[in-house]
Formats: structure tokens, sequence, C-alpha cells
């Protein structure tokens, strides 16, 4: 799993102006309810009601996104390409943890990660992998809770989002990249190559542009994003893809 380990903190660096919000971190969700429950539980967070076109929760934390249960009927084919690392306190708080997840219904996962990890990864009711991470993870000292949103991906798009999204780059070495947002929070890391086959079934950014839609596409395309054939979702979002081929939504205006 993308950056589990224990990493030391790079000097921060700027990347562009921000013209888009992460507004949420979705789920692709064959039952919504069902996974908010989840994720409700394990993370102590309360369903917060809001225009958006799913079930959301509030991240806790400082970068400010949410996360969103949107009904879908993809399929999932792969280990997931995005997943949420979470923090500990200590030894006892880890287990809590785990043990807390697995009472409300998730399973333990193999992606490799050998019998020495002292991280352990889970699943969700819908098999979407997640980390609990062990105490003392200096990386991810500060960032809350859900500590990392870590992706499996490019340095190429590390550098996109970080340009998308006008959050700072705070790791950039042998072609792993990660930033996180100037208010602080949870950080999002990319592990590099080789990409992992696309899983079908995943987690998605949603954006929430500062100005008008179209202008902040074409700035997306700009910056290195694809249309899809699908150009346009029944909410007037218009679906993109990030240079990995990560699908994304760009939301209409507020």
């Amino acid at each position: 799993m993308a950056l589990c380990r224990q990493l030391a903190l790079d000097g921060p660096r700027m990347r562009g102006a921000m013209g888009s919000r992460l507004l949420v971190i979705s789920f692709d969700a064959h039952q919504p309810e069902r996974l908010t429950h989840f994720w409700s539980g394990v993370l102590g967070l309360e369903r917060i009601d809001d225009s958006y076109d799913g079930i959301a929760l509030p991240s806790g934390n400082d970068a400010g996104y949410r996360l969103g249960f949107r009904p879908s009927q993809a399929q999932k084919t792969a280990q997931n390409r995005l997943h949420f690392d979470l923090t500990s306190s200590s030894l006892e708080d880890q287990q809590e943890t785990v043990a807390r997840a697995l009472d409300l219904g998730a399973r333990h996962a193999d992606v490799g990660q050998g019998p020495d990890a002292s991280h352990v990864v889970l699943a969700d009711p819908e098999g979407n992998e997640f980390c609990v991470i062990e105490p003392g993870n200096n990386f991810l000292a500060g960032c809350g809770f859900i500590g990392a949103l870590a992706c499996d991906g490019s340095q190429t798009v590390g550098y996109f989002w970080s340009e998308a999204l006008g959050w700072p780059l705070v790791w950039d070495q042998d072609e792993e990249t990660a930033i996180q947002s100037p208010n602080g929070g949870t950080k999002i890391t990319w592990g590099g190559p080789p990409l992992m086959p696309d899983p079908g079934k995943d987690l998605h950014f949603d954006l929430a542009p500062d100005g008008g839609q179209q202008e902040e596409v074409e700035r997306l395309l700009s910056l290195g994003a694809k249309r899809l054939d699908s150009a346009h979702g029944e909410d007037g979002a218009v679906l993109l893809a990030d240079p990995d081929g990560n699908e994304f939504r760009v939301l209409t205006s507020r």
C-alpha cells in the first residue's frame, strides 16, 4: 500500500493558484446506506444533509472535504487505487480501531503486506481496502484520524493534483509524491510506478470550482486532464480523467 511506511517530511513547495476545492472524496457504493453506516461508525462521524447527490459525512479534519457515498453499479475487479490510512495514538488505540471496524463488518485483507507489517490492512463491507497505521508515524503526525488518502499513481499525477487543488507538495522523492491542504489535515499521497490496473469500483474526487464550471474544466484540461466519452453526469457534473486515467467530477458552480 502506497506510503504506509513512515517517511520523513520534505519541505513544502507551493504550486499554482487554486481553482477548485476538493468537496468530496466519494465511494462507488452498491449499498450507500450500509457503507455510510460502516464509515460513520469507524470514524465516529455523523452524516450531514446538503445538496450533494449522495450521502455524505464530514471529514472531521482541517482538509475540509467530505466523504460521499454515491450509488454505483461498478464492479470491483482489483485492489483499489485509492485507500485511506487511519492513524493511531497508541497500540491500544490501533487495536481498538481494528476491532471496531471488524465489528461493523470489515474483514482482514491481504495486499502483499507480509506478516511483519506494523500496519493492519482491512476491507470495508464492499471490499474497499484501508490501513490502520501503527503509532509513531511521523509523516502522518498532526493529519487527523484520516491521516492520508494513499493512491497508486505516478509523479505526474501528483503534480497534476497539486496544481489542480492548489495544495503544496510536502513530499517529492523517488517518484513518490504527496500533497496537503494549506489548512492541514489529510495528506494525499502517490506511490509511483508501476500503476495498478483500473479496479472498476473505487474512490473518486468531486471538485467544486471557485468560478465558472466550464472555465475550470478548461483549466484542468490544460493541466493534463482528459474528457471522458460520457462527458456529463445527470446532475450537470462534468466527468474528466486525471493523467493516470482516474475518473473525477467537476460539479456545477455553487
